[in-house]
């Protein structure tokens, strides 16, 4: 179990390049250390931190966008690290990006760019081979066609949105759609009772999911089989999502038509009717700045607070910040955990002023005020105690 009481200067280590509209965020108290050894807190983007020991000082890691497969998240968890995201802040760039596929590939665009490309040197005949060649590229309007979407989070619900007002019909599928996106998302979205019937329905399907257990693989022969034929498959979330074995028979077979993935690899660069994409979804200068400011916030509202937003190992817990000593401390999530930290106070003479305890599985999270004025000496003396109370992770007097 490690005592952490946070000191005036705080040190941060990024591990990748961020934005440095982010890192101004850490301006008086704070230190932009990247040879730190033990830093207070780290931000990062893509960088595999699966192989690095953690220092007894370091309390949280922001992750500039959404997903944490490059993080040790459980290990974490269990020093009393919390790990941040960003949900949301590069959501419109994806959008964008989602919509602009489904209207390119249905105009076959890539392929006639690139067809175009190789009528180099044909001078003044190029335009005759255009006129000639262009009707191997006739597509599809998008308008009219119905647009299926899994997972209707940040992103997915603006591409609902937007989807709509080009003409489309849109179908929806999230049985963990949350109250803020139900609220966001327009009344003309049509619910999917289950994930077949968004299957079997439309003409384009975009995913928005994370990759687990339940969610890998989810694309394969028996869902094709569900699908119209020559529907295109949109993935801007992961490429575990697809079984590529099948998605290369499918489209061989053309009952998908394309392929659109923003995670090419060697497999997929040889299929047939692919639309590989360089990892693209995220990367604007927008989307970064956001990411990293952020994550940037978030991890100095808990440094100088201790409230969580946005963890993906803790529960979140806000307690509004009075400026009074407050206790902050994770633990197992077990019953008379709160009695034990309380009765230390008791032990003290110290009243409470607030306190909020949230708890996420296995795992927990309280912060108390305290509404005394604290003397120096009492606080080691309070953290000591408590951090003797069987099932404390980690304890931070702020």
């Amino acid at each position: 179990m490690n005592t952490l009481t946070v000191e005036n200067e705080k040190t941060i280590k990024t591990l990748n390049n961020i934005a440095e509209s982010g890192l101004n965020v850490f301006k008086e108290n704070y230190t932009i250390d990247n040879n730190s050894e033990n830093p207070d807190a780290i931000v990062v983007r893509s960088f595999n931190m699966h192989s690095i020991e953690f220092g007894n000082n370091l309390k949280a890691i922001a992750r500039a966008g959404a997903g944490v497969n490059n993080i040790p998240v459980d290990k974490c968890t269990e020093q009393g690290i919390v790990v941040f995201n960003t949900p949301g802040a590069n959501a419109n760039a994806v959008k964008e990006l989602v919509l602009t596929t489904v209207m390119a590939s249905s105009r076959n665009l890539f392929a006639g760019v690139e067809w175009t490309k190789t009528l180099e040197g044909q001078g003044d005949q190029i335009g005759k081979l255009v006129e000639a060649g262009k009707k191997q590229f006739v597509g599809k309007e998008v308008k009219g066609k119905t647009l299926g979407i899994i997972g209707l989070g940040a992103i997915g619900a603006l591409v609902a949105n937007d989807a709509l007002h080009l003409g489309m019909d849109v179908i929806g599928f999230d049985p963990f759609i949350s109250v803020d996106t139900a609220w966001s998302l327009s009344r003309n979205v049509q619910r999917a009772m289950s994930i077949e019937e968004l299957f079997a329905n439309c003409d384009y399907i975009t995913v928005h999911v994370p990759f687990t257990k339940e969610t890998g693989g989810m694309f394969n022969e028996a869902t094709f089989s569900i699908m119209k034929p020559g529907v295109h498959i949109l993935n801007f979330s992961r490429g575990e999502l697809v079984n590529e074995k099948d998605m290369e028979a499918a489209l061989e077979s053309g009952r998908v038509g394309k392929y659109i993935t923003d995670f090419p690899n060697e497999n997929v660069l040889k299929m047939k009717n692919v639309v590989p994409i360089p990892h693209l979804g995220a990367s604007t200068q927008e989307s970064e700045e956001n990411c990293a400011i952020m994550a940037a916030r978030q991890l100095k509202e808990f440094l100088e607070t201790g409230n969580i937003k946005n963890s993906v190992n803790y529960p979140n817990a806000v307690l509004p910040y009075t400026g009074k000593r407050r206790v902050a401390a994770f633990h197992k999530n077990v019953p008379n955990m709160v009695g034990q930290i309380t009765s230390a106070f008791s032990s003290f003479n110290l009243n409470i002023a607030d306190m909020v305890n949230r708890s996420r599985g296995e795992y927990a999270y309280t912060m108390i005020d305290i509404e005394n004025d604290v003397n120096n000496e009492t606080i080691p003396s309070l953290e000591e105690k408590i951090s003797q109370i069987e099932g404390i992770v980690t304890i931070r007097i702020i």
